[in-house]
């Protein structure tokens, strides 16, 4: 007795990839959305794979889509043959004479609008056959799910099962203007920042900011560590905003090296408690982040070497100590 061998159908392939989408991005409408089809026709395709299968692969409820376990072990033993295609057309298709092919990024607003936009577009005057999308965002993304192949970061440490590049280092700074601290005076100590005008990041929670100074050491023991609660008349979610407000004379802020590193700020914006350092708010590198992969694709590799290259002297803030 012979086995039967099925019938050949080049969409199973299709069906079995786009269930690998649909487990990736959470619902039919994202997945839809990632392959550039309706979601009635990943349904559809859906569909055709259980009744082939005879099994169902998704548990659907109103409010969420989970595989089940047929479906998961489905996706996982046919994700590296998937990923295994991808990897051998990326490295065919870096074959061309000209790099080409489509880079989706993100980035946060304040950083992304002063520093990552000017140098993308010099980016893709230089390479012509790149395109880019450019995202905006300060809220954490899931590279993955939201099919991003790059974000930059402001991070302390960029998660462990990412690719990471380190563009640069940056420090926070406590700035205020001159008018400010003429009308107030200059605060000495971080305790006194208490009773200043202090303009603050829109965060949940009382907004407190913590200074140390002194030794470095593994035990910590010469370095002396103040924690302060601030108030004052305006809370925001971009540095920018932060330091259009500095500038206005409101108060004092801690902000980014980044955000003010800009020919507005010169000869207007005093460094405050330059002896103390700002801990534990803002991380102190810039970071480009791609989900793991065995390569990269070059137009990714090659639009991270023009950021490395083009931040790697980091941010000079025309702020007077």
């Amino acid at each position: 007795m012979t086995n039967s061998v099925p019938p050949r159908d080049d969409s199973l392939w299709q069906q079995v990839h786009w269930l690998g989408v649909i487990a990736a991005t959470g619902s039919l409408t994202a997945a839809a959305q990632r392959l550039g089809v309706s979601k009635a026709a990943v349904s559809q395709q859906l569909a055709q794979l259980e009744r082939r299968i005879g099994v169902p692969l998704v548990r659907r409820t109103t409010r969420v889509l989970r595989l089940t376990d047929a479906g998961q072990r489905l996706v996982d033993e046919t994700a590296p043959a998937f990923a295994q295609i991808a990897h051998s057309v990326s490295a065919v298709h870096d074959l061309a004479a000209a790099p080409r092919g489509l880079v989706r990024v993100t980035a946060p607003v304040a950083l992304g609008r002063q520093h990552v936009t000017p140098h993308l577009l010099q980016f893709l005057r230089r390479y012509p056959d790149i395109r880019a999308e450019l995202e905006l965002s300060d809220r954490l993304t899931n590279l993955p799910q939201e099919g991003f192949d790059l974000a930059i970061r402001h991070v302390a440490a960029p998660p462990e099962n990412h690719v990471a590049w380190e563009l640069c280092r940056s420090r926070s700074l406590l700035v205020a203007s001159s008018a400010y601290l003429r009308r107030r005076g200059m605060p000495m100590h971080p305790s006194e920042l208490g009773g200043h005008e202090c303009l603050t990041y829109l965060r949940s929670g009382a907004a407190s900011w913590m200074f140390e100074r002194g030794g470095q050491g593994d035990d910590g023991a010469d370095t002396e560590r103040v924690r302060v609660a601030v108030q004052g008349p305006l809370r925001a979610n971009t540095s920018e905003v932060l330091r259009e407000a500095v500038l206005a004379g409101l108060g004092i802020a801690l902000v980014p090296d980044f955000s003010i590193d800009t020919a507005a700020c010169r000869g207007r914006l005093r460094l405050i408690l330059p002896e103390w350092r700002p801990v534990g708010f803002f991380g102190e590198s810039i970071y480009a982040i791609r989900p793991w992969s065995p390569t990269t694709p070059r137009a990714v590799q090659l639009l991270v070497d023009h950021l490395r290259s083009a931040l790697a002297g980091g941010f000079a803030p025309a702020v007077a100590a």
